[in-house]
Parts: C-alpha cells; structure tokens; sequence
C-alpha cells in the first residue's frame, strides 16, 4: 500500500528539536511541511467559508417538517463528527458537513414532491451512505467512477447546481407558478425578493475580493436589513443546543426499501460519491498530497470517512453529509494534515451555543447564498467537449432536467438513458460501458413499471 504522505517534499520540512509533541506524531507534520499555527488557521479559515450551512441547512430541512431547532444541532454535530472522522481517521485536511443540493432534494422533492415522510427520506440517506461504504471497503468505487463518462459527471454537479438555483428563485418570490408558462417572473419590487437579491450581489461581490467567509457575511447582513426593517425578531445570539430529540434516530429504514426509493437513493449515493470523489482529488492536488501518478494516498479512508459520516448525520437527523469544495480555502491557507478538520470540528461544536442567532434567518437571507453555490456548481459545465455532440447533449439532458422535472433523480436517469441511446445510435457503443448500458436499462424499467 503507498504510504500516505508518500507525495509530499519533505526535504523542505522543519527539523524537530528533541522529542516530537503528541500532535508532530499523530499527524505527522513536519513530513507534511506544516506546523501547528498552520493548521489552527488553515481549520478557521475553512469554517468560515463553508459555516453558512448552519444557517441554510436548517432553513431547507425545515420545509420537509422537520425542527429547525434540532436540525441546527444535528448539523453542527454531522459536520463535527466528519471533521473528527476526516482528520484522526484519513489525518487530511478536508472538512465535511450536510451538503447542498442533497438537502433541497430531500425537502422539497422526496418530501414534498413525493410524498414520503421526512423519516422515511433520513433512512434513505442512512442506506445509502451504508452503502458507500461498502463500495468503499470492497473498492468497487474506482470502477464506478473510472466507467462513468467524464461528461456526466461534470452534468450532474452542474444539474445539481441548477436545482439549488431554481429552489432559490422560488424561495424568494424572484420565480413564481405560472397556469400559462409554468413559470414566470414574481414581484421584484416585494421586500423578499430585493433582499434575496441584494444578498446574491453582496456574496458574489465579496467573493470576487476574495473576503473571508463572504457567504455567511452576506448571510448575516441580509438578516441585521430585515431586523432593522421589523421583519424579523431579535431572539438574543447566545444560547443552550436546541434539543435533538424531534430527529434523533426518528429515521425509517424499512420505508426506505420501498421500491420508489430505489432512484432516490440511488440519487443520494450517485451525487455524494461523485461529488466527493471530484472534491478530494481536486482540493488535494491544491495541497500537493497527490502521488505521481495524479492519485491520493489513502483515498479509500477519505471515501470511509465521508460515507461514515452520512450514515451518521442520517441517525442524528440531518441530510447527507459531504465533503466540501470550501476546504480549498483552508489548503490555501497552509493546512496540509487531519488537524485542520479537527480544528473546523472544534468550531462546528462551538456553533452549537449560537442557535438564536440562526433561527433569525429568514429563507430569503439563504436565497442569495443558494445561488451563488448554485454558479459554483454549474461552472463543471465549461469542462464538457462541446465540440462532441454525443458527449455534449447528454450532459445537457441531464443538467435542465434536474431543475425542469425538480428532480435531481430524473436528471440523473434521464442522462444515462440519453447517453446510451445517442452514443448507440451514432455508432459508438463502445464508448459506453457495460455499467452506464445496465443502469440505463434499470431507469428505463423504472420509468415504465414504477
């Protein structure tokens, strides 16, 4: 097995004087050309880019029944635990937390479009982090990702953005029901929507300056506009942990097994091991902790740690929880070992005592953040080869019909029926391989019998 920092200069590292601390030798810094200040800041840096999920999280689960309260604290203390996972477990730099897309997914499709209940779809997302794990312990998920066209995958984060996109726009008025065109326009002149509006230039603007945690700044100041505005209750900032017990292990597994869950659970464990997957190489290659051959050492814990996770947060009561993309800004910032997660867990847990201040968030002050996640996202769509036809309208299938059918399953069947029959009927079967033939047929069954 190659050794995990197998890929990392050491010949610059710092030589230890006398005896290495506890930290120097679990996390082995010195190999790894990092110190402890180091990784404290890199651990701060990445929770303040990505610790707008606090707010937005439970603003979503909120929409499926769920209790804001308890969802607050179920996705502080997910996101602490895949930190602690990630970084004793993998000892990598990569902080984790109940991941966008999948948690609009969960509310305003398994529960509200489908119909299941909010327990029904937690257990869907234990099944399916249990089986990445499996997929993870048996390593059958480098030929999963390797057999999947690079198209689609970049068309299913892109869809996925898409999604949020239009979840935004109808959380803030901007995009409204229409008997005529489906959709149309909504009142732009409504304070909801000025102020979602206002939160999305806001965020994009800082962002673009790169200012430190420009999310949940934008975030913050919507809310402080319509605290000053009446529209919004001063609730005090500082307080105990709501009480998990309204989600704490109320999740329904044998629902879950329903055979319409199958998509949704499919959808669940598609988007989370492709995301991660994507995530960890990517944010990896930025910390130069890949090998020579372009692969990350010990990616089979990583993928362990992330899986864990979800089956986890499922049991506490929150979405699927991932690894995010914002642990580039912790890389950046010199993290480079498993410490920084642990600093960004310790943080998530001090989070735990600011639930007043969340429950002032209003949906329309997380709308702005949704659609700049959601440009994020979509942005995989400039690494699509649209000069190939066969490769460029499937992804495109798949990316609109994500937010047009509101479906991230449907997006994803759809992609792979639309990939198999273009890339057939061009006469280029053999760029299809045996597992996108299999699932493609699955889907098509499922659309004809279910």
């Amino acid at each position: 097995m190659t050794d995990i920092n197998s890929s990392v200069n050491v010949t610059a590292a710092p030589q230890s004087v006398g005896r290495p601390s506890l930290l120097e030798r679990f996390f082995k810094l010195s190999e790894r050309d990092t110190t402890v200040r180091r990784e404290v800041i890199a651990g701060v840096t990445t929770f303040l880019t990505m610790a707008y999920i606090i707010f937005v999280n439970p603003n979503i689960m909120a929409a499926a029944g769920m209790d804001k309260g308890a969802v607050f604290t179920a996705t502080c203390l997910a996101a602490a635990i895949g930190c602690l996972i990630m970084g004793l477990y993998a000892n990598y730099p990569f902080a984790l937390a109940p991941g966008m897309g999948l948690n609009a997914f969960f509310s305003f499709v398994v529960v509200g479009e489908m119909g299941y209940s909010w327990q029904v779809a937690l257990g869907a997302v234990f099944i399916s982090g249990v089986v990445f794990l499996l997929l993870s312990i048996f390593r059958i998920r480098e030929w999963i990702i390797d057999s999947i066209p690079m198209s689609l995958r970049q068309a299913l984060a892109a869809g996925v953005g898409l999604f949020l996109a239009i979840i935004a726009l109808k959380s803030a008025g901007i995009v409204v029901a229409s008997p005529a065109t489906l959709v149309t326009l909504g009142d732009l002149t409504s304070s909801d929507a000025a102020l979602a509006a206002l939160g999305f230039f806001l965020i994009t603007a800082l962002a673009h300056r790169r200012m430190l945690g420009a999310v949940m700044i934008g975030i913050l100041a919507v809310t402080v506009i319509a605290l000053l505005m009446g529209k919004v209750e001063y609730a005090g900032l500082v307080a105990a942990p709501p009480s998990m017990a309204p989600t704490f292990m109320q999740l329904d597994i044998a629902g879950a097994f329903e055979v319409g869950m199958i998509s949704v659970i499919f959808a669940f464990l598609f988007v989370d091991l492709f995301d991660t997957a994507g995530t960890l190489l990517s944010t990896a290659d930025r910390a130069r902790l890949l090998d020579q051959k372009g692969q990350l050492p010990g990616m089979g814990r990583a993928l362990m740690a992330d899986s864990s996770a979800s089956a986890v947060g499922s049991l506490l009561g929150s979405s699927t929880t991932t690894t995010y993309v914002e642990s580039t800004a912790g890389v950046a910032a010199g993290g480079r070992t498993g410490l920084t997660a642990v600093v960004c867990a310790g943080l998530f847990l001090l989070a735990l005592f600011f639930s007043p201040l969340v429950g002032m968030v209003p949906a329309y002050a997380t709308a702005g953040a949704l659609m700049y996640v959601a440009v994020l996202m979509t942005s995989g769509l400039s690494s699509i080869d649209w000069n190939d036809i066969t490769e460029a309208a499937p992804a495109v299938v798949a990316a609109v019909m994500m937010p047009l059918s509101f479906s991230i399953a449907n997006g994803i069947a759809l992609g792979f029926i639309a990939y198999a029959v273009i890339k057939t009927l061009s006469g280029r079967s053999r760029d299809v391989s045996i597992s996108v033939y299999l699932l493609a047929a699955l889907f098509i069954a499922k659309f004809i019998f279910f």
